[in-house]
């Protein structure tokens, strides 16, 4: 018992000096909460001392913390080890590797939210909408989401086997993808070529540089001569809060962006516009691949009748996520808030209805969204 009174001790130290060097609330969780305080601790001395294999002191502590956060039964807050939060990084920055894809939870289940253009999964037809039943030999419904991400990234020119349910296919879709670098480019434009009137904007993610993008493909498209625009937002999942407001002033007149809503229940206002907002037309493309950041966008843009949303429903991710760097280069993204829409409208898991409903099919041969799009900003200035 010398082993385990001396990591007791060890626990019970650092327990103390975090009551007295953290803040007064942390101390007060300790201290009313040291009977679990006692049982974490008695586990782990147990697991360090009678378990049959060694384990490291680090991977005790590691499990404790992901418990912790796996108890909250939220998807979206994880506790990340200095590799998977790396890789965190190298997401938002907008480049990262994979297989090309974007999963949200919707219905308890680990869906598609949306695929990235040329990337393994796009070309091998994963669609938004496809439920993902396993990874490899590891079915998802035993797996925590950012497990299954992860399980799902790796080493370029390894593979891994992706498992899908898909609505109307009776049998299990199974897809062996080998994984790259995927390399984001998060914001294209174009003038239409049948109708120079028009500048169309893709906007496939919100990275931390998106909102810089988008002033360049703005001013090019202005100086083109454009009297209107598309802002295509399908299948982008989200991404940078503070991207997606910077963007959106360049689209909503003076006024609150976005709102948000703490756990004591105050509503603030995350953002305003201040006003010098383009004075083009603008028609907005939704569809339940558009998620998060993508809703921040679009709920704007919808209730300032700053431009009309064409497509179908968006995913409903209301909820806000914030990143802490932790020590050793570990990091926690936890839901900290949720938002809400200029007019106060709560999206999670409701999403935004579009002005005008396009279905997309995988039938179509054209697209059907993209030309009601036309259709409608040509109305208001013209072939």
């Amino acid at each position: 018992m010398t082993e385990g009174r001396k990591i007791l001790k060890n626990i019970i130290t650092i327990l103390t000096i975090i009551s007295f060097t953290v803040t007064t609330v942390v101390g007060f969780v300790l201290i009313t909460n040291y009977q679990e305080i006692g049982r974490m601790a008695q586990v782990a001395i147990m697991i360090k001392t009678q378990y049959l294999e060694e384990v490291p002191m680090k991977q005790i502590m590691q499990g404790a913390v992901r418990g912790m956060v796996t108890s909250l039964g939220d998807p979206y807050s994880a506790f990340m080890d200095a590799k998977q939060f790396q890789e965190l990084q190298r997401h938002i920055q907008g480049s990262i590797g994979g297989i090309g894809i974007y999963v949200g939870e919707k219905d308890k289940k680990l869906t598609v939210m949306s695929t990235i253009e040329g990337t393994p999964a796009s070309k091998a037809g994963i669609k938004s909408g496809d439920i993902i039943i396993k990874i490899d030999d590891k079915f998802t419904n035993e797996l925590e989401m950012d497990e299954a991400v992860a399980m799902m990234r790796g080493n370029p020119g390894t593979q891994v086997t992706v498992g899908i349910m898909r609505e109307g296919v009776a049998k299990l879709l199974e897809f062996t993808l080998t994984r790259e670098i995927i390399d984001i480019p998060t914001v294209e434009s174009q003038v239409l070529p049948k109708n120079k009137n028009i500048g169309y904007i893709r906007l496939k993610m919100f990275a931390s540089n998106s909102d810089e993008a988008m002033g360049k493909e703005l001013e090019k498209l202005l100086n083109s001569g454009v009297k209107g625009l598309i802002l295509d937002l399908r299948d982008d999942p989200g991404g940078d809060l503070d991207a997606a407001v910077n963007i959106a002033r360049y689209f909503v007149p003076k006024g609150p962006i976005v709102y948000t809503v703490d756990k004591s229940g105050r509503t603030s206002t995350y953002a305003d516009a201040t006003g010098d907002n383009l004075k083009l037309p603008l028609v907005v493309l939704i569809n339940e691949g558009s998620a998060s950041a993508s809703e921040v966008l679009a709920g704007a843009i919808k209730d300032t009748k700053s431009g009309i949303l064409v497509g179908e429903k968006t995913f409903g991710k209301g909820i806000v996520q914030m990143v802490f760097p932790l020590g050793g280069g570990d990091g926690l993204k936890l839901t900290t808030s949720k938002y809400l829409t200029p007019n106060k409208v709560d999206i999670h898991k409701k999403g935004i209805e579009p002005d005008i409903k396009v279905i997309l099919s995988p039938k179509d041969k054209e697209d059907v969204q993209l030309n009601k799009a036309i259709e409608v900003l040509e109305s208001k200035i013209g072939k």
